[in-house]
């Protein structure tokens, strides 16, 4: 097959078709890029490819698309944004979208220096709620800078609340995060993020299934969570009401078999009603609290683990056995003997004595007319 050819069939299939529709894909798994923009030329199918009414439909309202595209152009204008198409079986093309299987997408268009598939190798998706509170924004950026600051790349939607956090923590760090848009990769939107958005195409990657200049659509916004759950070793669903389009990213996780991790909220919090009911009804959803945790699901099997966490080492846990016995046979209240205490101890009246010079030594006892006692430190529990 001629790779210009294919090339340019796969734009213009980008620029008429909705990402991922599954017939479409069938048709161009039989006949290839070109021969499927042929069928939708010429409305013929393979005899050996059965459509439904739903179906003809579709093919038809491609035909009638296909009269006004300018697939040429949208190339053109590839050339003068700094964008490239990439398409299956290019360098850059990540493997893991294969997965899709029929809802892959026809093509990407990329906007940015970074290659996609050497940064997908290690990659983490971070999404959440566009109304995110201020824990879920402050867990956002943290996380995605320690990840980029490991060296994975953060992935994510573009988005007002949770995912502009995300990619600006990886940017805070210098690190590399992308950005999968539900429109032209030279459309800003939402506006608000314009400013990320070309500091991303400056130093990152800004990729889209769409032509460039295709305005945003409603329906788009849930079609490319799949690519965002495709193009990540696992997903981290940050903070997510629960009718939070996030949710539909951590569907297509589990769908595809990639790791589904879920940071906790308040349960009172709105914010996280979506996160509560994963890690209530979705047993393969992890529950993290921090980077460690995260690259210890995604990461290598037996060498990225997280450190398990630890109580504070207080003053009383460098004591030695012997010497903490005779500690914890003082009253609560009051003074006792060394008499008494080698007698509640257990142990001789000898060693009692040699142990309660070390402890008034250590702030633990201080002697008093009737014998020794707790001092008011050692009465408290972070003592």
């Amino acid at each position: 097959m001629n790779q210009g050819e294919d090339r340019a069939a796969r734009a213009a299939l980008c620029g008429i078709a909705e990402p991922g529709d599954t017939f479409l894909n069938r048709i161009i798994d039989q006949v290839g890029a070109p021969g499927a923009l042929n069928v939708v030329r010429t409305g013929r199918l393979p005899a050996d490819l059965p459509a439904g009414e739903g179906e003809m439909r579709r093919l038809e309202h491609w035909r009638i698309r296909l009269r006004a595209s300018a697939p040429e152009e949208d190339l053109a204008i590839c050339d003068e944004l700094g964008v490239r198409l990439v398409c299956p079986g290019d360098p850059e093309w990540p493997t893991t979208l294969d997965d899709l299987e029929a809802a892959r997408p026809y093509a990407l268009w990329l906007r940015g220096p970074a290659d996609l598939r050497n940064r997908c190798l290690r990659s983490v998706a971070l999404v959440g709620s566009r109304a995110a509170s201020a824990y879920g924004l402050r867990v956002a950026a943290e996380m995605a800078a320690e990840l980029a600051e490991r060296g994975w790349t953060v992935v994510s939607g573009g988005a007002l609340g949770i995912d502009a956090a995300a990619h600006r923590g990886a940017l805070a760090v210098d690190g590399m995060t992308i950005a999968v848009f539900a429109n032209g990769v030279d459309v800003p939107y939402p506006g608000g993020n314009e400013g990320l958005f070309a500091e991303m195409a400056r130093r990152n990657l800004l990729i889209s299934e769409s032509p460039p200049g295709t305005p945003p659509h409603r329906l788009r916004f849930l079609v490319r969570n799949r690519v965002i759950a495709a193009l990540s070793r696992g997903t981290v669903i940050v903070e997510a009401e629960r009718r939070s389009g996030a949710l539909n990213t951590a569907a297509w996780a589990r769908k595809l078999g990639r790791s589904l991790m879920v940071v906790p909220g308040q349960v009172d919090s709105r914010s996280s009603a979506g996160c509560l009911r994963l890690l209530r009804e979705e047993p393969d959803a992890t529950l993290v609290t921090c980077c460690d945790e995260v690259i210890e699901v995604v990461g290598r099997i037996g060498t990225d683990l997280a450190p398990r966490p630890s109580a504070p080492v207080l003053p009383r846990d460098r004591l030695d056995q012997v010497t903490r016995a005779v500690l914890e046979s003082f009253p609560a209240r009051g003074a006792a003997g060394p008499a008494q205490l080698a007698a509640k101890a257990g142990i001789d009246l000898l060693t009692v004595n040699g142990k309660l010079g070390l402890l008034s030594a250590g702030g633990f006892i201080e002697r008093t007319a009737d014998g020794w006692r707790l001092t008011r430190a050692a009465k408290t529990r972070d003592y």
